[in-house]
């Protein structure tokens, strides 16, 4: 029994933080139907796209829409209306992210449930919220991340404005979201009254940025570029070797020592640049020019083996050929056989998370636009949603 078994969510939903929470209340056993317009989710046509027996389908969209069931309603057609109404009417949870207002006018908005369905959760995702002075504008990851200040505080000092290179505005935004209405879930399982949920992709991004809003509220001043670098600790970093870069993070004195010693630079102790964790982050610049002498004498498989030894925390500097073939990540089971509506086997990486005594492994594979609408709603109704 997977935790959301029995649990019915309908999502309205298009490209990534949408579908990305749909997936993840996928996994853990919900019932997700995505609803899909004629020419389906936009992100079906996002490379790479795999060619089979039965045509190209999206790699991208698979990623992020295991578990779920696809249906075809033209929301502008009064009988699809009625039927996504049904649907809603049948359901736990609605989740969308259209842009704020999209849904009320289609008479498919949190209001006009709320009454007859008073136990609902209906979550909004949205780039900046469903009221205020930007609540009409539209967004997408990268706008979000320079907007929040996540590109700030992203790439080299002297560098200029780069965006984190997994979207993380968008997923992280998901995950908000998913938490949320699970929570609201548990409280309407103990009789409670369900809600609307407003998550906006620059409220969740500055949510996530909590050390960098702290230090401009501690300090006045606004958080820096640093590279690979911490505002609050050092060595703690990607560090150059003599054949490529790896990184250690020596976040606290004992850690700092083991440093000095792997490096043969016991003195370092007694520098008075480095003599605390906030004296060594204030310094590190210094310190990195001072260790990368000494990186400079071996590689990055030297300097992971004597650290590992010495049990400072470090890490190389992964491809994603790289790490998905690491030896950790096949024990974990993270890798996932899976079969596109093209016909061809490829793969994913799946549900991250472990729960004892629980199989969280992919149940459904990504769907074919419209490939449930019989099933969903009968075979009328799916054969004009068709035409």
């Amino acid at each position: 029994m997977l935790p959301l078994s029995g649990v019915r969510v309908v999502e309205f939903c298009q490209v990534l933080a949408g579908p990305y929470c749909g997936m993840l209340l996928a996994d853990m056993g919900a019932e997700v139907i995505k609803v899909e317009p004629p020419e389906g989710d936009m992100m079906r046509q996002w490379p790479p796209i795999t060619m089979g027996s039965d045509g190209g389908f999206s790699e991208n969209f698979a990623s992020i829409n295991r578990n779920k069931r696809s249906v075809v309603l033209d929301l502008k057609n009064p009988a699809h209306k009625a039927a996504a109404r049904q649907l809603v009417l049948s359901a736990d949870v609605v989740l969308e992210n259209n842009r704020p207002g999209v849904m009320d006018r289609l008479g498919l908005g949190y209001e006009s449930f709320r009454t007859e369905k008073p136990g609902l959760v209906y979550c909004s995702i949205s780039a900046f919220g469903q009221s205020g002075p930007r609540s009409t504008e539209g967004g997408f990851d990268v706008t979000v991340q320079a907007m929040s200040g996540i590109m700030s505080v992203t790439g080299e000092p002297d560098g200029a404005p780069v965006k984190c290179g997994v979207p993380v505005s968008d997923t992280g935004t998901g995950l908000y979201a998913a938490f949320t209405i699970v929570s609201l879930l548990r409280r309407v399982a103990g009789g409670g009254p369900g809600a609307h949920i407003d998550a906006s992709m620059l409220g969740c991004s500055l949510g996530m940025a909590a050390l960098q809003t702290s230090e401009y509220f501690g300090t006045g001043r606004d958080p820096k570029k640093l590279g690979s670098a911490h505002p609050r600790n050092a060595p703690y970093q990607a560090f150059k070797a003599n054949d490529g870069h790896f990184v250690i993070a020596a976040g606290n004195d004992r850690l700092w020592q083991s440093v000095t010693e792997v490096v043969g630079r016991p003195d370092l102790l007694a520098d008075a640049r480095f003599k605390t964790t906030q004296l060594r982050a204030a310094n590190q610049v210094a310190l990195k020019d001072l260790l990368e002498v000494e990186f400079a004498k071996a590689g990055v498989d030297h300097w992971l083996a004597v650290f590992e030894k010495a049990g400072v925390p470090h890490g190389r500097i992964n491809s994603y050929s790289q790490i998905l073939a690491d030896p950790q990540v096949a024990h974990m089971g993270w890798i996932e056989e899976m079969e596109l509506p093209s016909g061809v086997k490829t793969r994913t990486f799946g549900n991250p998370v472990k729960i004892s005594g629980t199989n969280l492994a992919k149940r459904r594979d990504p769907p074919a636009l419209g490939a449930d609408g019989e099933a969903v709603f009968g075979l009328a109704l799916s054969r004009k949603a068709a035409e």
